[in-house]
């Protein structure tokens, strides 16, 4: 499966954004791609403010989710874009919204981990929910950011199924050791592909540092951008999935008995 991560500063306002992501999808699909990735909070800008992202906000059917089904179906590729959400519950949470070629919405994914004052000033944390969605014959799950930080989050997809994990993510400077070292670290010692769709420019507060990244299941970096606005393209094969699966041992190797303590926090003594 070819996939295509657009790494974008935005700015150009809702609307603007929107044009940009479907001319982004259609150079995609021209070139054969199956899925564009857009980065975390896409639709208005991340380091935007807690009044900003309220009135931003829609629901997962809103207004945007309606045009990028449409653009969806115009170009034949499924999109994956974050945005802010506005939940039933009234509460507005750091999204991404995977919707497939046809148009349909295949999963709704709500940033679990919060990133110090600046979300917890704009989102509330998303809950215990981590669906996965075949997209080109390929099961993938979604964590946003911060998440993929977690690796208990990148296991439990690993050992639900997935094949890849799409990551939406607003990464600044200066924790580029994100995208040059966890993300093929994860895909490492979870053996799936990590697709990893990075913001650029600057914003607000944050100088973001570009570098979007897709990692193999053996750690290798199939794909890297630069730190402007960029395409960036890579294949992600099945084959080549199943036969260094065979070959690795860490999800067969495992002693979960070990790790029942995880959870509890480690006191001195």
């Amino acid at each position: 499966m070819r996939i295509a991560l657009f790494q974008t500063g935005g700015g150009d306002g809702k609307a603007g954004t929107l044009d940009r992501i479907g001319r982004a999808a259609a150079e995609a699909a021209a070139g054969g791609g199956a899925l564009l990735i857009c980065p975390e909070m896409v639709l208005t800008g991340y380091d935007i403010g807690p009044d900003a992202v309220r009135a931003g906000a829609e629901p997962a059917d809103g207004p945007s989710a309606a045009r990028l089904a449409e653009t969806a179906r115009a170009s034949g590729i499924a999109i994956l874009y974050g945005y802010p959400e506005r939940g039933a519950d009234g509460a507005v949470y750091n999204a991404a919204q995977l919707i497939g070629p046809d148009g349909r919405p295949l999963l709704n994914q709500r940033k679990t981990h919060l990133y110090g004052e600046l979300d917890r000033s704009c989102f509330a944390a998303g809950p215990d929910a981590f669906a996965l969605a075949e997209v080109g014959g390929l099961r993938c799950g979604v964590l946003i950011c911060y998440d993929v930080e977690f690796p208990e989050l990148v296991r439990r997809h690993a050992l639900a199924g997935a094949d890849a994990v799409l990551v939406p993510t607003a990464l600044m400077d200066p924790y580029r050791i994100v995208a040059e070292t966890i993300v093929p670290a994860r895909a490492f010692e979870n053996g799936l592909y990590v697709a990893y769709a990075n913001r650029c420019g600057r914003e607000g507060r944050l100088t973001y540092c570009g570098l979007s990244t897709v990692a193999g299941p053996d750690g290798s970096v199939l794909a890297r951008a630069g730190q402007s606005e960029e395409l960036l393209v890579a294949e992600l094969d099945p084959a080549r999935l199943a036969a260094l699966r065979a070959a690795g041992t860490h999800l067969d190797d495992r002693r979960p008995e070990l790790y029942r303590n995880n959870a509890t926090p480690r006191t001195e003594g």
